[in-house]
């Protein structure tokens, strides 16, 4: 009794933190809420009435077994029904017809949002081959991110082979990195993403090691250069004006020729 007892108390826990796992439909979470529904379904062997078609009613001639199997297709159908309208807003329920089935529930909704999930679809492929890395976060979070775009692209029947992806997140690595597309663009062998993913941290961490020693360089030689800059201009500019005064002293003021002062200028005597 009491291993009886804690297999039901698993049973509801696992129930309860499934359950929590599953999104209320608002309108603009369509392809998660699906995707974690038939998750949940799966998991507590549920999702008989949606993988297969309702049998044949029951007669009186029909064995045991198809009525263990009719039984069944009943439940599924029951629970799975239930768990997906009240995991549904009421806006969005009262728009949905009423349906006996949950494969016809399932279908009225996919209705509802075929139009915004081809307008994700498009917004998803807009920003994937927009997308270029800006080193506000490392080069592994701009990798991942470009694949869980792929990803959502996938689960909208848009599907993105792995090697087109590695083409598209080479394409959004900045100028540092062109050696290392040139590298692969002429390797003979394709990376896979998880690949590209290693290589690229690898190559942000070599990027990172070289740019202090770059950096130095570059301002050891502007200080140097903007001291060589600064110090040729005064001495034209004291040179200019020694030279200058040197004129002024030994020129007279009356005659203006050189070589004497006014007080000696015969000129000015006379």
């Amino acid at each position: 009794m009491a291993k009886c007892g804690r297999n039901i108390y698993t049973a509801i826990s696992t129930t309860a933190i499934l359950e929590s796992t599953v999104l209320m439909l608002n309108g603009n979470n369509f392809s998660e809420w699906k995707e974690n529904l038939l998750f949940y379904l799966g998991c507590l062997e549920l999702d008989l009435a949606l993988c297969e078609d309702e049998p044949p009613a029951l007669t009186d001639t029909s064995t045991p077994l198809e009525g263990t199997k009719h039984e069944r297709w009943e439940r599924s159908n029951r629970l799975s029904l239930m768990f997906m309208k009240s995991h549904v807003t009421k806006g969005i329920r009262g728009s949905i017809p009423e349906c006996k089935r949950a494969t016809e529930f399932m279908r009225a909704v996919d209705e509802q949002f075929v139009s915004s999930d081809k307008a994700l679809a498009s917004t998803l492929m807009k920003k994937l081959s927009s997308k270029t890395f800006d080193r506000s976060i490392s080069v592994r979070e701009h990798i991942m991110e470009m694949r869980d775009m792929a990803t959502q692209l996938k689960s909208l029947e848009v599907d993105i082979s792995d090697s087109f992806l590695v083409h598209f997140i080479l394409n959004s690595l900045p100028t540092e990195y062109t050696p290392f597309k040139i590298s692969y663009n002429t390797h003979k062998d394709k990376w896979s993403v998880n690949e590209l993913l290693t290589i690229c941290v690898q190559e942000e961490e070599r990027l990172k090691q070289e740019k202090p020693q770059s950096v130095h360089f570059v301002a050891t030689h502007d200080k140097g250069k903007s001291k060589r800059g600064k110090s040729a201009p005064h001495l034209k500019k004291d040179n200019k004006l020694s030279i200058k005064k040197n004129d002024n002293k030994d020129t007279c003021f009356f005659c203006k020729k050189g070589r004497h002062m006014k007080k000696d200028c015969q000129k000015y005597k006379r």
